[in-house]
Order: structure tokens, then C-alpha cells, then sequence
């Protein structure tokens, strides 16, 4: 017993050593945290759908704002559901109109090249078939396992698969007493920024969130920390990665509340899986949660003003308000979102997009339309955004962009571009001019980013069309820039001309 107790610890020791990397940034530091396929993908989709989704009201901090007195949404609850509690909502989303190979399908016709899903909110409930809590989709609500049918059906649609994960907001960080005397503050909007802020559910004696009961602590995360940060925030990180291999995992904010040992417990986790299974694999954060070394810069709702060296992404919801669909919700038009997507790809960026089905997994048909257009868009003009890099330069023209973050969401959401605002890509030899807008046919425009002093290496201009169209472009070369006339062709939504070298 005891030699077959001594080669098992070796035997273990042996496992853990030949593992390439180690829970320490400067190990973490050694893999490539941008792979290249990453940097061609361009464009990806993604959703916020859950339980928060069945009262279809203000956005999926629903179950957040339920336990407030003060809030419009306590009111709404109490009128429509009682005294019932956040969890006993869980029936009521039953998913029983998702079809996760239709959705897959219509991700890639809206020209995705990765997609996925909110795998877990900030509300506690997992999406997936879990071992590590009883609220999950696969014994509840759905009793569907939802994680692993769009895993299946996204990757068998060619796409790479992503998983986003909220839940470091979901731990009770305010069961001591003296936390309920905080003041309090405004946020950057002017609401109110209550007390129980790094919490999402606030915690009121006698209420769910409050509950000893063992079962409920697993939805609302009241329990004690070390318990919650090994058995709940990295378990269920753990058991998404063995069971259905993500090839991204990004993370909400609120990830700097996690202690520093278990974020790069993960970083190893993810990393060594991902070695053993000769693949490589991307983790989004947001703030400064992981070093840059191990991880890409996500911004929400807004996006770069200018070329970044290193290439980074924009996460954006369909809607102006909810990330969750609402019934008084409004979505931005095809055209606007493109325009974003060709702005983000310019400047190095990737863009994602959120979308926001209905509890019973029907994705409302006005959005079915703008994921469409985009994919009909990106049929037509697909090669100057996929597999490009960015130019010298990401472009020029009149239209302004506010500098800031997702604080600025108002002034970002109100941007419209001008057919005299340009953007470039490149691929090899070539260079894409993607006009904001439809010019007229028979005028011209003339770009001064081409002046020949400017050009890179000084290269020559061979060759000048549209993508599109077969119609002749006229056009001029000089040391002031390119000078290009606009034929008599239909324009929709973005021109693109193809510079050839």
C-alpha cells in the first residue's frame, strides 16, 4: 500500500511539473495571447439570455433591482409576480422554442465567424448541464443543457466558440451588518450607486440573498469565501472547459474582486488545456483584471479613437438599452452596426455583437432582419474585413468620436458617419478604402492618405475597383493623394474600392 501510495504522488508530481504553464503571470506571460485566427475573425456574436429574461423589463440587472424597494422594478414584480423571489422565476423560463442548430445556422449567415453565449450572469444561474450547483439549465427551467447544444451546433457551423462569464459579481460580499450603513453614491449616470454595488444581489435580512439555506447560497453566493472563490467561481470555470472546450473565455467586469491567486489558478487551467489539446485559445477581460500578457482588452460600448498596435475588441448589444430583450426595446439599424464594425476593424479592433432572444428561445424577427443584412453586407464586401490587418493609418474624414469609455455610450450610440469618412484595411498586396456612407455617382473623392509621400515603402498604385461591380473606376495618383471617380452603380450601407499595388 504504501509503494502504490509513493508512485501515485509521483506519478502526480510528474503530471504537474510537465505542465507548460504555472498559476504566475511571468509563466502565463509565455503563451500567445493573440492568435492569429483571433486577429482574422473580425466579427462575432453573442447573447444575454437567461432567467433575467422572462420578466422582459428594464435590462438583466432585473433581478438585481427586484430587491430594491425604491426601484420602478420592485413595484413591476410585486404586480406581476407577487411576493414570488428570484429563483421561483426559474420555471417560467422554459426555452422551448430554442433550436440551437437554427441559431447557429443564421449566426453564420449574419457573417460570424465566432459566436456564443452569456454562459453564466451575474444571477447565478448556469446555462449548462453543471455538477457544481443545482440551478442550471439542463435540471431546470429549460432542462435543456443550452451550453452544450450551441457548442455543438457553432462548431459544426465552422465557427469558434465563445463563453462569457459574469458571475465574479454574483459572491455576497455584504453579509456583515455594518456594510448595510454605507451612504449613498452616484454613478456616472446620475442613479443612484447603492451600497451593495460589487454585489449583485443586495443583501436584506429575510430574503433569498440572505438565505443560510445550502441550495439557495449556490444561487445567491451567500456563502462563506473561500468556499464560494474554490467551489463555485472556478469550479464551474473548470467544468465549462473540460466539458465543451471553449476556444474564448471573457470575463464581465468586477473579475478584480476575484483574488489574484485564483485568476491565475484559471489562466493556468485554461492554458494547459488548451496545450494538451494541441489548440490555442483567447481570454477577454475588461478594466486591468489580467495583464494584457495573458489576456485581450474588451471595451463595452465603446471603442477606440485611434490605430492601437495590439489588437483588441468591442463588445456591443443590438439594443440602445438592454443588453436582455425588453418588450419596449429598440435596436440599432444594420447600417449603424456595420459602420461601427468597419470603424472597430480599421483601428485593429474585433467586433462583437450581442444579441437578445426572447425566454422562449424565439430570437424576434426585427433582429433576425439586421443579422441578416449585415451577413447579405459582408457577402458582397467580406474581403476587406476578414483576414485583414490595419494600414498605416485607419483613416480619415469628418466625423468626430468621443475619447472615453463605456461613459460616453450616449455620444457613441448618436455617431453618424458621412460618405467622406473613410477607413482602410489591408490584405497582401492591397488596400481597401471603405467609404461611412453612399457617394454620388459622377462625383469624386479624393483621399489625402495616399499621397505618395505617405504610401508605405513608396509603392505604386497598379490597379483601382469596387468591390461589387464590375464598373470602371477612374482615378489619379499624386503626391497630394488618390484621386477616384465614383460610377454609376447601386451603393448600399458602405462602398469599398480595392487599392492593388
Amino acid at each position: 500500500m504504501r509503494k502504490l501510495f509513493i508512485s501515485l504522488l509521483l506519478l502526480a508530481s510528474c503530471t504537474l511539473s510537465a505542465q507548460k504553464y504555472k498559476p504566475t503571470w511571468e509563466s502565463l506571460a509565455a503563451h500567445n495571447e493573440i492568435p492569429e485566427w483571433f486577429k482574422d475573425v473580425k466579427f462575432g456574436i453573442y447573447l444575454h439570455w437567461g432567467v433575467y429574461s422572462v420578466p422582459e423589463h428594464t435590462t438583466e440587472w432585473y433581478p438585481r433591482y427586484m430587491y430594491f424597494k425604491w426601484h420602478e422594478v420592485a413595484d413591476f414584480h410585486e404586480k406581476n409576480y407577487g411576493k414570488k423571489e428570484y429563483h421561483e422565476l426559474v420555471p417560467l423560463f422554459t426555452a422551448e422554442k430554442f433550436d440551437a442548430a437554427e441559431w447557429a445556422a443564421l449566426f453564420k449567415k449574419a457573417g460570424a465567424r465566432f459566436a456564443g453565449l452569456v454562459t453564466e450572469h451575474h444571477d447565478g444561474f448556469s446555462m449548462w448541464d453543471s455538477e457544481c450547483t443545482p440551478w442550471n439549465a439542463a435540471d431546470m427551467g429549460p432542462k435543456k443543457d443550452i451550453v452544450g447544444l450551441l457548442e455543438k451546433s457553432i462548431k459544426g457551423q465552422g465557427m469558434k466558440f465563445i463563453t462569457t462569464f459574469h458571475h465574479a459579481r454574483n459572491f455576497q460580499r455584504y453579509s456583515d451588518p455594518e456594510t448595510m450603513n454605507e451612504e449613498l453614491t452616484k454613478d456616472y449616470t446620475g442613479h443612484e450607486r447603492h451600497r451593495f454595488y460589487d454585489s449583485h444581489f443586495p443583501y436584506y435580512p429575510n430574503t433569498a440573498p440572505s438565505s443560510d439555506d445550502k441550495k439557495l447560497q449556490y444561487m445567491y453566493g451567500n456563502m462563506p469565501a473561500k468556499k464560494w472563490y474554490e467551489e463555485v467561481w472556478f469550479a464551474k470555470l473548470k467544468e465549462v472547459i473540460d466539458k465543451y472546450d471553449p476556444d474564448i473565455i471573457y470575463f464581465d467586469s468586477w473579475l478584480d474582486l476575484i483574488p489574484e491567486e485564483y485568476r491565475q489558478k484559471f489562466c493556468a487551467y485554461y492554458l494547459n488545456k488548451a496545450d494538451e489539446r494541441k489548440k490555442e485559445v483567447l481570454i477577454l477581460r475588461k478594466q486591468n483584471d489580467l495583464p494584457l500578457s495573458v489576456s485581450v482588452e474588451n471595451l463595452e460600448n465603446s471603442r477606440k479613437d485611434e490605430l492601437h498596435p495590439v489588437t483588441w475588441q468591442t463588445e456591443q448589444t443590438i439594443s440602445y438599452d438592454s443588453w436582455s430583450y425588453t418588450k419596449d426595446f429598440k435596436i440599432k439599424t444594420a447600417r449603424h452596426l456595420i459602420h461601427e464594425m468597419i470603424d472597430i476593424v480599421s483601428k485593429n479592433g474585433i467586433f462583437l455583437l450581442n444579441i437578445s432572444p426572447k425566454a422562449n428561445g424565439i430570437i424576434p424577427d426585427d433582429q433576425r432582419k439586421v443579422l441578416l443584412d449585415i451577413g447579405e453586407w459582408l457577402g458582397k464586401y467580406g474581403e476587406a474585413i476578414y483576414g485583414t490587418r490595419p494600414w498605416y493609418t485607419f483613416g480619415e474624414g469628418p466625423t468626430k468620436q468621443p475619447k472615453g469609455s463605456i461613459k460616453f455610450r450616449a455620444e457613441f450610440d448618436k455617431l453618424q458617419y458621412t460618405p467622406q469618412d473613410y477607413r482602410f484595411t489591408t490584405k497582401g498586396n492591397n488596400v481597401y478604402i471603405l467609404t461611412l456612407g453612399e457617394p454620388q455617382p459622377g462625383t469624386a473623392i479624393k483621399i489625402d492618405a495616399f499621397a505618395k509621400s505617405r504610401i508605405p515603402g513608396g509603392k505604386r498604385i497598379k490597379k483601382v475597383s469596387m468591390l461589387g461591380t464590375s464598373a470602371k473606376v477612374n482615378w489619379t495618383h499624386t503626391d497630394q493623394g488618390l484621386r477616384l471617380s465614383v460610377p454609376n452603380a447601386k451603393y448600399d450601407i458602405a462602398t469599398v474600392y480595392k487599392v492593388e499595388f
